[in-house]
């Protein structure tokens, strides 16, 4: 009976994956106002200020952002509570280049990493998808509460959960 559980045992860890990549995508927070590079409204910094508070536990130690500020503003409350200095990626050359130097990163990063994504209401789901979630729906412009959590099995495998975070926005 000993040998059959150990046998069960062993079988059950061989089976699972020892380590997996957990991450997280959000779009920023509310704009300050529609200019091309804004800051946070006082709600998008309750925001940023929620997002760290809802990562607290989850100790992320990498944090990708764009190179806007809105994003990066996102970021910061969580970075600092990590300790961690968030990386902007290069939007410039064009959304298909940033979400393959994302891609890049994420695959750069050590198996069990938790990674933060502060992204946009167009890139957000284009990572997720690419990620190897295709269930990722679109973001409509009014949306800024998603949270997407990603766990990174292996071999393509990836399982998903869609939570709130914050204030809930409406459209």
């Amino acid at each position: 009976m000993k040998r059959l559980l150990l046998a069960a045992a062993i079988s059950l860890a061989t089976a699972l994956p020892a380590m997996a990549q957990t991450v997280i995508i959000v779009r920023h927070a509310e704009k300050a106002d529609a200019s091309a590079d804004p800051l946070l409204s006082e709600a998008g910094q309750a925001r940023a200020q929620a997002l760290a508070a809802e990562l607290a536990d989850d100790h992320p130690s990498v944090i990708l952002t764009s190179p806007l500020q809105r994003t990066r503003l996102t970021a910061a409350p969580t970075a600092e509570h990590h300790s961690v200095t968030p990386e902007a990626v290069p939007l410039n050359t064009g959304i298909q280049a940033h979400l393959a130097a994302i891609l890049a990163k994420v695959e750069a990063a050590p198996d069990d990493a938790t990674i933060l994504i502060v992204g946009h209401s167009n890139t957000v789901p284009l990572i997720a998808r690419a990620l190897g979630y295709p269930e990722a729906a679109d973001m409509p412009e009014c949306e800024y509460d998603r949270l997407t959590t990603l766990h990174l099995l292996g071999e393509g495998r990836t399982h998903g959960i869609v939570s709130r975070y914050g204030a809930p926005t409406t459209c």
